[in-house]
């Protein structure tokens, strides 16, 4: 079987985990947590960033740096994964469910001023398959109402939006744009800790409380730092931090960054190529990377005409012994969300929710394995489209 992901190990995972655990320091916030967030910081210009034992608790500090309170609303996109709602739910946001775009699953910023209201706080663009949203439009609106943006950066690890309306070209990083980012490095991503993630701080003024809420609302850190001679309780927060083990397993995956995105990008475009032909016939769409956007090769997918002809392809795939996948359901007809939801058909979401099929990508797919899973769907086309 040709499996949809597999995790990567570059070789010195366990030599950093071993040398975390004799350290003494396991609980976070250690060498190799400061390390890895220095990292981010430089090559990536946040302004600063801290480690979380997800991307969900990521997004869960920045909906209480947001200072969500109930009632307020926050526009996200229909088609994206539970936890960029969740956390703001959970501040008892009230959720604005934005349309996709026609050619790609991200939020349609077009549609998005339409939507806001007096009772609007926050915009969370989701930058499906490291594809950066349009955030020039996005952040001229949050502007313009004076609201917040928290990119959910999940799977845009080294991404760019190039700035084609913008006097300079200089392209910037996924997560450096908005007052606020959460990152993903669950196995599935391009660089991974097995669980983990990261939030990015790119405003001043929310850099202080973040680092208390990441320790329990207390002033922990400032105290290990000297900068005050006792620690206590002085804000709400939770255990958002991860150990030392998961920092000393992300290093290992930092050290070969460049290298894991180079070989992804290979597959991707081999697949592109590759499949290309078939597009043009109009048997599918291929992954579209707008002009504004660079690829990091985190998905490949293909989009359907419908339902069933993509139901097909999946089975097909895995009669031949691979495992191809859809994504999200559209979280406005979820059965917790859809009562809540204003009655508004996203008709772009639920079309990639039932079309979209994503194809393995992951570092150590061999070309064989592309050939193999490429030769397949070209067959089905032959045989039963």
């Amino acid at each position: 079987m040709i499996p949809f992901n597999k995790p990567y190990l570059t070789g010195k995972e366990a030599h950093y985990m071993y040398e975390a655990v004799f350290t003494g320091k396991l609980s976070g916030n250690g060498m190799f947590t400061q390390r890895c967030q220095k990292y981010f910081e430089d090559r990536f210009g946040f302004k600063k960033c801290l480690l979380t034992t997800s991307c969900t608790d990521a997004l869960e500090m920045a909906a209480i740096l947001c200072d969500v309170q109930p009632g307020d609303e926050v526009i996200i996109p229909s088609y994206t994964f539970v936890s960029t709602a969740l956390a703001f739910v959970r501040q008892g946001a009230i959720i604005v469910f934005a349309d996709s775009q026609d050619g790609h699953p991200n939020i349609d910023a077009d549609k998005i001023e339409s939507l806001i209201t007096p009772k609007t706080k926050v915009i969370v663009p989701v930058h499906y398959a490291g594809m950066a949203c349009d955030m020039e439009k996005i952040m001229t609106l949050a502007e313009k109402y004076n609201l917040l943006v928290v990119e959910d950066a999940a799977q845009a690890v080294d991404s760019y939006l190039i700035e084609p309306r913008a006097k300079s070209q200089e392209p910037r990083a996924l997560g450096s744009i908005g007052h606020l980012a959460a990152f993903s490095f669950h196995e599935t991503k391009n660089i991974i800790s097995g669980e983990g993630g990261m939030l990015a701080i790119n405003d001043d003024r929310f850099i202080h409380r973040a680092e208390i809420i990441w320790e329990k609302g207390t002033n922990r850190a400032e105290f290990f730092r000297g900068e005050v001679n006792k620690y206590g309780w002085v804000d709400i927060g939770s255990s958002f931090l991860p150990s030392e083990v998961i920092a000393a397993f992300l290093w290992a995956q930092i050290e070969h960054l460049d290298e894991i995105q180079n070989k992804r990008k290979e597959h991707w475009n081999r697949y592109y190529e590759a499949l290309k032909p078939l597009a043009d016939k109009g048997y599918f769409s291929l992954p579209v990377v707008p002009e504004y956007a660079t690829n990091n090769a985190h998905m490949f997918y293909l989009v359907f005409p419908s339902f069933e002809e993509r139901t097909k392809l999946i089975n097909a795939l895995k009669k031949s012994d691979i495992l191809a996948v859809f994504h999200y359901l559209s979280l406005h007809s979820s059965p917790y969300y859809k009562e809540k939801h204003d009655g508004r058909v996203l008709s772009n979401c639920d079309r990639f929710a039932d079309c979209l099929v994503r194809l393995p990508l992951f570092y150590e797919v061999t070309n064989n394995d592309l050939d193999k899973i490429i030769e397949t769907i070209k067959s089905i086309y032959i045989s039963e489209f």
